[in-house]
């Protein structure tokens, strides 16, 4: 299915790996220029030249850390100057930190929140005034499925940053559905790729792995951050016209909300 993308201007953050490196590659294979931004320069250098091929100028790659306050701003004025317009917004940057809630700091919550929460949301504030009035501009976030339900001992950081990421999403869309901008959210349930959090959970552990399995994934296996990117693309094009102000589980039924 050709999703509409061709020339489509988008920003994706944390694009050097992982989630953020799939979701950037699927748009590019349909036809998007990118402006990509991770902390890791090499990484990110070494992703935007495999996206962009044989055509370098599709891709610009922008090293910054996007939790940085005047980052966003940054971000999005690169995508103006090289592209002349902007169309998709995908913050996917994130991240976890396990802590008893007891035991979680002051500045454990800072952290977290500036990272999946406000960052993203400073980015879309930047973004709306580029974005708006356009034809199907889309922004689409990088939730979690324990953002949608309740994840566990020691995620009280993440449960919350990312439930509030997808409450404010929720509100976006409904204030900017008159200015033609989408708001969405994905759920990713467990992912697993190298180097990601449950290869290093499990690399030693294959009986663990296995047991984790069958207590918690259906499908009898794990997600991958190509599937998600698939998800995120279709998203952001118009052939998700009608969608905003939702929020999609990619979990393979790990979830057990009735949301």
């Amino acid at each position: 299915m050709d999703l509409g993308l061709k020339d489509r201007i988008a920003i994706v953050t944390g694009a050097s790996r992982g989630l953020g490196r799939a979701i950037a590659a699927a748009l590019a294979a349909e036809g998007c220029r990118l402006v990509l931004c991770a902390r890791g320069a090499p990484a990110l250098e070494a992703a935007a030249q495999e996206m962009a091929g044989d055509e370098p100028d599709r891709v610009l790659a922008l090293p910054l850390d996007i939790t940085d306050p005047d980052a966003a701003g940054r971000l999005v004025n690169a995508a103006i100057q090289r592209f002349g317009r902007l169309d998709i917004v995908v913050g996917n940057a994130g991240g976890n930190r396990r802590k008893a809630f007891v035991d979680a700091t002051d500045e454990d919550w800072r952290e977290l929140l500036e990272l999946n929460l406000l960052a993203g949301l400073r980015l879309a504030r930047e973004a709306i005034p580029h974005l708006a009035g356009h034809d199907d501009a889309a922004i689409v976030f990088v939730a979690s499925l324990f953002g949608r339900e309740v994840g566990g001992p020691e995620l009280s950081l993440y449960n919350a940053t990312k439930a509030a990421l997808i409450s404010a999403a929720d509100v976006m869309a409904i204030e900017l559905a008159p200015r033609r901008v989408r708001v969405n959210t994905v759920a990713p349930g467990s992912i697993f790729f190298p180097g990601g959090s449950w290869d290093r959970r499990f690399r030693d552990d294959p009986q663990g792995k296995a047991r984790f399995i069958a207590d918690n994934l259906p499908l009898g296996r794990f997600g991958t951050p190509a599937e998600v990117a698939a998800a995120v693309a279709w998203l952001a094009s118009p052939r998700a016209s009608l969608v905003t102000g939702a929020c999609i589980a990619l979990d393979g039924a790990q979830g057990r909300s009735l949301i």
